[in-house]
């Protein structure tokens, strides 16, 4: 089994320098996925020829994180380099910046809409720009950090989905401009773990969004789809329609929450209920689930003299417990979780004939059954969200708990518009004489300083 995984990942590894090598690479792209179960970075490539290629990647355990805040910024600062370092090694170059990742801080979402008269010429490039400042200046972040503001689409005398106004007649150009909005101090403390770790900040980006780059499709985003990404210690629930994030809930509760349940439930130490959660849990109970001891103790553990935890809780002579009772704790502890989903998306609209796909993503969604499990409690369509296939990414890598980071690769390569960057020639003095002006102003090199709009 270890000489497979180890022959896989030569392979992945081997085939992103082969195609690396005969194509030039054009851009490279560092990514940071800063959560409180794990930290994980990844390097990928964009070709001249547009082919996006992943060159190395690599995780360690988190430190100084939780629920999505910096807790301890010195243990933080350490694993964001040691996971940055192990990406380069496997990449076989390095990088200066990242583009982050952020769960927590108090993440919303909304949407506003704004209109200009245009009298029923046609559209110009100069109309549209000024269409983008006038919704640029309407930003009302109310002391928040504007993580993005973007364009979805545009509308025509009230008429939505236009992608491309320009060239077109009409009375009123609008457009609808998806804001995400964070709280201030944990995404500066976020952005100051990464700068202390060696490295700039490119951009910081909502999870969700990167997270929805890498599990949904585009005709998933337009029709209505809600995505739920399950962390360690943080739930975040969001809706997409008509191209956008509609929605957003953040749940403080995650698939730690039930390895906790199961170390409580046996009176075991949290790495046994981590590993028997991962290897010997399931969402879905079966009848030969009784007749399955499962051995707490793990192959290696009191190797070397090193204590192997205390004895289990209604385990039998040999330390091992039924299959069935670890099941029962699990599914007891995920019905918590699934109840304040479903919740969320009751309070987002999301229910009845306005629900629609439920996708599943993050650490916690790699329980085995949870599709079925979710799918029943919510009486909707339930599917895994993962990272799409990506050349040069190796297999471990390659499940829901990396969705994000991956998406966040894609997120990077696509670089979506931000209002804030567009010019100021139609600002007026007064206006771009104010600090939201000046850093609306500012260059796309300098995002990393946008916490203080």
């Amino acid at each position: 089994m270890a000489n497979s995984k180890a022959a896989s990942k030569s392979a992945s590894k081997s085939a992103s320098k082969s195609v690396a090598a005969k194509a030039r690479l054009a851009k490279i792209f560092g990514a940071v996925n800063v959560g409180s179960f794990r930290i994980s970075a990844m390097i990928m490539g964009e070709t001249e020829t547009g082919d996006l290629v992943v060159l190395g990647s690599g995780h360690r355990a988190s430190q100084g994180i939780k629920r999505g805040y910096v807790t301890d910024m010195k243990a933080a600062t350490y694993a964001i380099r040691d996971a940055v370092e192990r990406a380069e090694k496997n990449a076989g170059t390095s990088v200066q910046s990242v583009w982050i990742a952020c769960a927590g801080a108090g993440l919303k979402s909304t949407v506003s809409n704004v209109e200009i008269e245009i009298g029923g010429r046609r559209i110009e490039e100069e109309d549209v720009e000024h269409l983008l400042i006038e919704a640029r200046d309407m930003i009302q972040p109310d002391g928040r950090t504007v993580l993005h503001a973007q364009p979805a689409h545009y509308t025509l005398d009230g008429a939505h989905g236009v992608a491309n106004p320009r060239g077109l007649h009409a009375e009123r150009l609008g457009v609808d401009v998806h804001v995400m909005l964070a709280d201030g101090a944990p995404v500066r403390n976020l952005m100051e773990a990464v700068q202390n770790a060696h490295l700039e900040v490119e951009a910081v980006v909502a999870a969700p969004l990167a997270s929805g780059y890498a599990c949904l499709s585009e005709e998933e985003r337009e029709l209505g789809v809600a995505l739920v990404e399950i962390g360690s210690d943080v739930t975040n629930v969001s809706v997409f329609a008509a191209g956008m994030l509609l929605g957003l809930r953040a749940i403080p509760m995650g698939s730690g929450d039930i390895t906790d349940a199961v170390a409580s439930a046996f009176g075991i130490r949290r790495f046994q209920a981590e590993r028997l959660k991962c290897v010997s849990g399931s969402a879905i109970a079966s009848p030969s689930d009784h007749r399955e001891m499962i051995p707490v103790h793990g192959p290696n553990e009191g190797a070397g003299g090193e204590p192997s935890g205390p004895q289990a809780r209604g385990a039998d002579d040999k330390n091992r417990i039924a299959r069935a009772e670890l099941i029962s704790v699990i599914t007891q502890s995920q019905a918590q979780i699934i109840g304040e989903i479903g919740k969320a998306l009751k309070e987002m609209g999301f229910t009845g004939a306005r629900a629609g796909q439920v996708v599943l993503t993050g650490g916690g969604a790699e329980l085995a059954g949870l599709a079925e499990f979710t799918q029943s409690a919510l009486a909707m369509p339930v599917r895994i969200g993962r990272a799409p296939t990506l050349t040069g990414l190796p297999e471990a890598h390659a499940t829901p708990g990396f969705a994000g980071l991956a998406g966040l690769c894609l997120y990077a390569a696509e670089d979506p518009i931000d209002i804030r960057t567009i010019g100021a020639r139609f600002t007026s003095g007064a206006a771009f004489g104010s600090s939201i002006g000046a850093t609306f102003a500012l260059s796309r090199w300098f995002r990393a300083v946008r916490e203080y709009f």
